[in-house]
């Protein structure tokens, strides 16, 4: 803790070649991954059918993922919702079956081995089933909690508003930190963003991990976290220009971010500690969620060091360029 209460003098700086080689690398690896792979879109984007059902004890979703698998649904997502009673079964779209056709075969599937067929006339909250074998009826093993479609033509609008979203964001930011600070810093504030979105974008397609809208709520919340990080920095850096009298622009950016470095390094900290929280207790349905955090908090305290102050350089910010301007005729007005 010593460390993160006194300032540190590290030349970060002088490492922004090595660190831009290593975000090429994992931008192009990304960005090949992408127009090979793609992105494994969920049923948000896709369309399809999404299941919950709710068993009477605990059970393996690896059983049910069989039991759906022999129905004639291979390429379905079974997961746990909330309790290990509680199963989510996500299905791609269908252009032969409807929600109801395919829910009911899977509801079928399901309490294939419990022996037991939905009652024609039920009674109650919840569904009434017939015993196979004696012929009684009662509450059945398996309950269907909901049942949810999403159209294809649904899936491709929000993909669509999903991505202008992104670009919207983007471009708002570059208008605020253009009027805040100045156009140079706005560029490389929006480097940085755009460099934390396609290396999580990247993890994903490489990792094969499914993308939905969850997934890219937690893209956006990232964009805030980076562009927060640099924001702060970025304000260091100005004021650094006009108190210290003497230094180049490295030099005070470089003083800038270790001044900041305890500030940045407590508040990831904190926050990574919440996502890993999530990640490791949170269950399957947030695991894309918590992921996209993890993945983008770390990226983007590293590109609020290593990215968005280089690219200022790169782009020729000087002392002149961070003076206050002063007015034609202050200094006339200020004669007495």
């Amino acid at each position: 803790m010593y460390f993160l209460k006194r300032e540190p003098r590290i030349d970060f700086l002088s490492r922004r070649r090595f660190a831009g080689i290593v975000s090429a690398v994992l931008i192009v690896i990304g960005i090949v991954s992408l127009g090979v792979r793609g992105l494994s879109f969920g049923i948000d984007f896709t369309g399809g059918t999404l299941v919950e059902v709710s068993y009477e004890e605990t059970v393996e979703a690896s059983s049910v993922r069989d039991l759906i698998a022999e129905a004639g649904f291979e390429s379905a997502l079974v997961q746990y919702f909330g309790t290990s009673k509680d199963i989510l079964v996500r299905l791609p779209a269908s252009a032969i079956e409807d929600a109801a056709q395919v829910s009911s075969r899977i509801m079928v599937a399901l309490r294939l081995p419990y022996k037991e067929t939905l009652a024609t006339n039920p009674t109650g909250d919840l569904q009434q089933c017939v015993s196979d074998d004696s012929g009684a009826s009662g509450p059945c093993a398996v309950q269907m909690r909901r049942v949810e479609f999403v159209g294809p033509q649904v899936g491709e609008e929000l993909t669509e508003k999903g991505g202008l979203a992104m670009l919207y964001a983007l471009l708002g930011i570059l208008i605020y930190v253009s009027w805040r600070f100045e156009w140079r810093f706005a560029i490389g504030a929006v480097a940085a963003l755009v460099h934390d979105v396609l290396i999580t974008v990247g993890v994903f397609s490489v990792l094969g991990l499914e993308f939905s809208l969850p997934v890219l709520a937690a893209i956006l919340a990232v964009i805030g976290y980076s562009l927060n990080d640099t924001i702060v920095v970025f304000d260091r850096v100005r004021e650094n220009f006009r108190k210290m009298r003497r230094g180049t622009p490295v030099e005070i950016m470089n003083v800038a971010v270790n001044q900041t470095l305890s500030r940045t390094l407590l508040t990831s900290t904190t926050t990574l500690l919440v996502v890993l929280t999530l990640l490791i207790i949170g269950g399957e349905i947030i695991n894309g969620f918590a992921t996209a955090l993890l993945v983008g908090v770390l990226v983007g305290t590293y590109s609020s060091i290593f990215i968005a102050n280089p690219a200022v350089l790169v782009l020729g910010i000087s002392r002149d360029d961070m003076l206050p301007v002063k007015k034609e005729g202050a200094e006339a007005d200020a004669l007495p």
